[in-house]
């Protein structure tokens, strides 16, 4: 693009980044919150053209906690670090703590959870390790709901090796002693011209504000400044990310923007020290949307998978479950396409409440998404689709009758709804099967059709797509059952694609 790239770098729900540089490459992670596997992890040469490589965490601890959807649970605004010849994530789960993984390389093998810090509400954990004097510090953040705790920022000694904090903390930011200031969170923490440097935002995640402090000693006192903001542009509440400085000096910061129903995408702005001392991000505190590339190596464009054949019943690095998977949810096979079965659920009308559903993030651009299913279960009551996914649904898909037919169905379920409702008149599917397509337009608005061989026919109203309190909305695959004894069967899903519209 002419030397230029345009923001959102990353246009879906890369929720909270943070990046580190090692050598020639960087590498980004983000919030998974109750998904598996979790913590993505993200590389790219050129910080604008990023490709998904895989994930630190196959399951969340303790398994037992996430062998059920919690949508809004679980991993929470990681950092990642390279100290010591590995690579280091941090991330707070609210209701149990501060935990870390840690691995010689980005592809692992990742160590299991190590819980650092025990409590509730403690989120946003970022470690330094100071190459000056040898010692190790933490600082992380609170959220109320847990704790009644909120706007301040903790810090810790940490023993070097990750594995313990040697203090009791303290209190080295307090957000209510700044005039108005208020939520202060996701503290990313670094050392940099003789000074401790945080840099956390602050105001909410739809309207704030990105912050820096700084101080001679980690314990401070620390001064602020506000150094992002929206300004006149239309980045709402530009948000908490992370600086990277390239080989050749270059100095960059990621973040996110809170887009409702697509999440939290990022954005790359470009970077400078002022003659005063402090970073100047963007176009002189505003967010860019248009900018000169990075000094960096050419790459071709890239963006994290989406498409999938499912070759030999696999699927791609792109996906997650809702909740920890189960053994036998999906079956290798040899030829394409994903066989999933149909698990048995008495929450078979309510996909929110489903663990099995094969998820990933719905595109920050308006797009077509569009599937093959083939219902092969006998099961009275198995169905299985492809479904937005968020405190509100909507799917569409195919489901075996008492009679034994199959008949495309198209069903949805508003955010305080307990069941689902008929979104389109069902009909008849030869041959149990069906092409399925959701048009996503501006403002996340789907238009739903199908085609059981006399070709596409639309279904139903538009349904707006809604996202969870902190995680944007999903798309899914899934396949479901009544409960009852015995194996209920499956279903095939192929040829998976989302195209720009």
């Amino acid at each position: 693009m002419n030397g230029t790239y345009r923001n959102p770098v990353l246009n879906a729900d890369w929720s909270d980044p943070d990046v580190v540089r090692v050598g020639d490459d960087f590498y980004l992670t983000a919030s998974s919150f109750g998904r598996a596997p979790g913590l993505p992890l993200l590389h790219s040469r050129n910080l604008v053209d990023w490709t998904l490589v895989g994930h630190a965490l196959e399951r969340l601890e303790p398994e037992e906690e996430f062998a059920l959807p919690r949508h809004d649970c679980g991993v929470w605004a990681p950092s990642i670090r390279h100290h010591d010849d590995r690579f280091w994530i941090f991330w707070g789960d609210p209701d149990q703590g501060v935990f870390q993984v840690n691995a010689p390389e980005i592809r692992g093998p990742w160590t299991r959870p190590h819980l650092v810090k025990a409590g509730k509400g403690l989120i946003d954990p970022c470690p330094l390790w100071d190459d000056e004097t040898g010692e190790a510090y933490l600082v992380h953040a609170w959220a109320r709901s847990r704790s009644g705790v909120k706007n301040r920022l903790t810090g810790h000694r940490m023993h070097p090796d990750a594995t313990s904090l040697l203090d009791e903390g303290k209190v080295i930011v307090d957000g209510d002693r700044i005039p108005g200031w208020f939520t202060l969170e996701g503290p990313k923490l670094y050392r940099h011209d003789g000074w401790f440097w945080i840099l956390a935002p602050a105001g909410g995640v739809e309207t704030g504000w990105q912050g820096a402090f700084r101080s001679r000693g980690f314990f401070g006192p620390y001064e602020e400044r506000i150094v992002l903001e929206q300004k006149d542009t239309d980045v709402n509440g530009p948000h908490q990310g992370g600086w990277v400085r390239t080989a050749a000096g270059e100095d960059w910061f990621l973040h996110f923007q809170q887009r409702g129903p697509y999440g939290r995408v990022v954005h790359l702005q470009p970077m400078r020290w002022g003659r005063d001392g402090w970073p100047v991000l963007g176009d002189e505190g505003a967010p860019v949307a248009v900018h000169r590339r990075p000094a960096l190596p050419a790459q071709p464009p890239a963006a994290p998978a989406t498409d999938d054949d499912f070759p030999g019943g696999r699927y791609g690095r792109q996906w997650q479950w809702t909740a920890n998977p189960g053994d036998g949810w999906a079956t290798q096979h040899s030829g394409d396409g994903l066989r999933l079965s149909c698990v048995r659920s008495a929450d078979a009308r309510d996909p929110r409440k489903l663990p099995n559903v094969l998820t990933q993030r719905l595109p920050g651009l308006p797009s077509a998404v569009e599937t093959e299913l083939r219902l092969d279960a006998g099961e009275p009551g198995a169905r299985a689709g492809l479904v937005v996914l968020g405190d509100a649904f909507c799917w569409i898909g195919l489901e075996r009758g008492a009679d034994g037919t199959v008949r495309l169905v198209h069903r949805f379920g508003e955010a305080v709804a307990e069941r689902e409702r008929d979104a389109g008149v069902p009909c008849v599917a030869p041959g149990g099967r069906a092409r399925l397509r959701i048009e996503a337009g501006p403002g996340a608005r789907c238009r739903f059709s199908y085609d059981v061989g006399d070709g596409f026919r639309g279904s139903g109203p538009v349904f707006a797509a809604t996202p969870w309190r902190w995680v944007g909305a999903l798309l899914g695959l899934f396949a479901v059952a009544p409960e009852g004894p015995g194996h209920a069967g499956s279903a095939t899903f192929t040829r998976f694609r989302i195209t720009p519209l």
